[in-house]
């Protein structure tokens, strides 16, 4: 069997940070029927009814793991971080902690209203 360049993604990925994706993706998905995995920009990208909704990845200096949520520049809260992007920003997670999926479910549950 041929593993997709999305399921090699989190394959290879090395542990705290493996675990962690694979709890995000499981987290996401289970949110709404409609959000789909896609595989973007070389990305482990969801899709929410078709259209971009957000994105795994991690940072290149500290190798925390974050989501980005597409479209969240009008979406205020103390755990999104902005930085360089103009309309994404990012909810980092400790891989190593607790995940905030409370916090996190709130933020994607918003943004879904907005797309």
């Amino acid at each position: 069997m041929v593993l997709s360049e999305l399921d090699q993604f989190y394959l290879k990925l090395e542990e705290p940070n493996k675990s962690c994706f694979l709890a995000l993706r499981d987290f996401i998905l289970s949110l709404n029927e409609d959000i789909t995995p896609e595989w973007k920009y070389k990305l482990p990208f969801f899709y929410y009814k078709g259209k971009m909704f957000c994105y795994l990845w991690k940072n290149k200096k500290t190798q925390m793991p974050y989501v980005c949520i597409v479209r969240s520049e009008k979406i205020n809260h103390p755990a999104l971080v902005q930085e360089d992007r103009k309309k994404m920003k990012a909810f980092y997670l400790d891989p190593e902690g607790d995940l905030d999926f409370n916090t996190l479910g709130k933020l994607l549950v918003e943004a879904m209203k907005m797309h």
